[in-house]
């Protein structure tokens, strides 16, 4: 559930002791790719100022989260006396976008574009910056949010979207077919910022010309479409990450998890593949999930849970908080509570995903807070 303090509390203490311990030194979280670089700036050289960083550097809201705050100020804290091959690192594996809106192609592409003619001969860059400003136009029509119900009002369609899909082919390609004398001549750093606004503008038209369909797979795809995005972000951390340590990834069930994502909106039965499943089926036994498990939040609405479910049956429980083993839990519900039900009441602010009782092979691990 978003918007309850509690899970990224138990987040940063888990970073702190996978840090001090284990030989963690990244983070990525839920939330906008590209805002997050601000947060990394700051957390690894002290650039700009906390407040205007939690401001501009979190995306859906997560800058309101004490815990957000905490956790950013506790990493340039320890970053403050280590070697720049020893910091600590802030991700975001979102892409930018909302639930109801995706943002323009635009900033992103400006930033590939720049960085390319920057470093190379303008003869190999197949558009100029005013060519991308033209074909974008403003970034207003792409964030509109009648769009995710209505496909005609989407840009994604338009012969200005086809031609900067291909545009931005172009430019990837190039980032790449140059990257040896790119990242001699910048850094292997700038090279990675460069690559992560070159996928942030591909998935992002590939979402917009996805939001242009108007067939029934539309919804289910859009969901799946961003969890690619996902993926693709996770990847490029594990893989700038992968010499200095494992990294910690905080998101939602439905993104996290091993299996297959299931989500009932309404009359509409939407299914797709989430980031954790891609990246399960790629990494194997180098990915592992917990997932959580929520009883009650009164202040948001949701009550103490049914006794047939896993969540009443867990907040029977003699403590108010536990991590299980996936494997154990399942075998002692197996013999104790067979018959489980999924829960069915949900919050106000519609924020709120039970954990389906069925589902929990799908995780190594289940973390339950009883309430909140």
């Amino acid at each position: 559930m978003h918007g309850v303090e509690a899970f990224p509390q138990l987040r940063n203490q888990a970073f702190q002791h996978l840090v001090e311990h284990d030989g963690y030194r990244s983070i990525a979280i839920e939330t906008d790719c590209l805002a997050a670089l601000t947060v990394d700036a700051f957390v690894a050289d002290g650039e700009g100022e906390l407040d205007e960083v939690m401001r501009s550097g979190f995306s859906h809201g997560f800058e309101k989260a004490s815990a957000n705050r905490e956790l950013v100020a506790w990493m340039r804290q320890y970053n403050r006396s280590r070697d720049a091959s020893d910091r600590l690192s802030f991700y975001g594996f979102d892409a930018p976008m909302e639930m109801t809106a995706a943002k323009s192609p635009r900033p992103a592409l400006r930033v590939l574009q720049a960085y390319l003619a920057t470093n190379l001969e303008a003869a190999l860059l197949p558009a100029t910056a005013g060519a991308i400003d033209t074909l974008a136009g403003a970034d207003e029509r792409w964030s509109n949010p009648t769009a995710i119900l209505d496909p005609s009002q989407s840009v994604g369609a338009s012969e200005e979207a086809s031609r900067l899909r291909v545009l931005v082919d172009d430019l990837l390609a190039l980032l790449i077919a140059e990257s040896p004398r790119l990242i001699a001549s910048t850094s292997r750093d700038e090279w990675w910022r460069a690559h992560l606004h070159a996928r942030t503008a591909t998935g992002l038209l590939r979402y917009h010309a996805a939001m242009a369909d108007a067939s029934d797979a539309r919804l289910a795809r859009l969901l799946g479409l961003r969890d690619v995005m996902m993926a693709d972000n996770v990847t490029a951390v594990l893989t700038r990450e992968g010499q200095r340590g494992p990294t910690l990834m905080f998101g939602h069930n439905l993104h996290l998890q091993t299996g297959r994502s299931k989500w009932h909106l309404g009359d509409l039965s939407l299914e797709w593949w989430s980031v954790g499943s891609i990246i399960g089926a790629q990494l194997g036994d180098q990915y592992a999930v917990l997932s959580s498990a929520l009883g009650a939040a009164p202040h948001q609405g949701l009550n103490a849970p049914a006794p047939d479910t896993l969540e009443g049956i867990l907040s029977a429980l003699p403590e108010s908080r536990y991590l299980f083993k996936s494997r154990s839990l399942t075998a002692a519900l197996s013999r104790t509570a067979p018959n489980l039900v999924l829960r069915t009441d949900a919050a106000p602010n519609n924020g709120y995903f039970p954990l389906d009782p069925h589902q929990l092979k799908e995780a190594d691990g289940v973390i339950f807070v009883r309430d909140v």
